[in-house]
């Protein structure tokens, strides 16, 4: 789609699209959720137990880190799904992401149906069997993702590749807790620790994606000017402000 005050069209595509930064809120959420991780992590290896332990618990269900987490999904699916009410011609993509954000900040709030289906995977099919299971199931929602945007890529690579990032986390990483559990208390929380660390960033990145997809203002430096002719109508669009504004590449 032609840029509103762009150069001619052979200087756009040559020029290269200046990359997203994460913006300051980015960087807060991030050191939050690693500082949230990070006292989990020193309860573990204290071996502390009470209420107060289980509170800052790394896995636990209903644990101050989990409902972090489960809070970045769930501000994620309500921004989604407001985006789908103002972009209606990209109203399935954006539904669709938050459908799956909901999704997830439901299981990592204090559900314990992953832990609970990989339990009864491994023993059904052996825990080789149980992965390859989670690995095709994370595989087959970005690929359903992947087919609501196939008409427009504006916003699918950074939502999809940051939503495969949190299955690398919560998958991958879930194995090799689990294939670490009975090498002794430290090594397993080590292991836990870099799981639910990614999984907290892979959130925060994901709701960032969101955001630059629905309400870039949110997230782009005051200074730059709009990427895109898409985004006078996001939710964060002055009205009778967005039309004048230059959109850069």
């Amino acid at each position: 789609m032609p840029e509103w005050g762009s150069a001619p069209q052979q200087h756009v595509v040559s020029s290269r699209r200046r990359a997203v930064p994460l913006p300051p809120v980015g960087i807060a959420l991030a050191a939050l959720a690693v500082a949230l991780e990070t006292v989990g992590f020193v309860v573990r290896l204290r071996g502390d137990s009470g209420p107060v332990a289980t509170a800052f618990s790394m896995d636990a269900p209903y644990s101050v880190p989990r409902l972090f987490v489960a809070v970045l999904f769930a501000v994620a699916a309500i921004a989604a799904v407001a985006g789908a009410s103002q972009l209606p011609g990209r109203r399935a993509w954006w539904l669709g992401v938050g459908l799956v954000a909901g999704l997830i900040a439901t299981v990592k709030a204090g559900s314990t149906v992953h832990a609970d289906a990989m339990s009864s995977l491994s023993d059904a099919v052996g825990e080789a069997g149980a992965l390859a299971i989670s690995v095709a199931a994370a595989a087959a929602v970005v690929a359903v993702l992947w087919f609501l945007s196939r008409t427009e890529r504006r916003d699918r690579r950074r939502v999809l590749g940051v939503l495969a990032l949190y299955a690398v986390a919560s998958v991958g990483l879930s194995a090799i807790s689990a294939a670490v559990s009975s090498s002794g208390a430290n090594i397993a929380a080590a292991a836990t620790y870099l799981e639910e660390s990614g999984e907290a960033l892979a959130a925060v990145a994901f709701l960032v994606a969101v955001l630059v997809g629905v309400a870039p203002r949110l997230v782009l430096p005051a200074e730059w000017a709009l990427r895109r002719a898409a985004d006078a109508q996001t939710l964060d669009a002055p009205v009778g402000d967005a039309a004048q504004r230059p959109v850069s590449s």
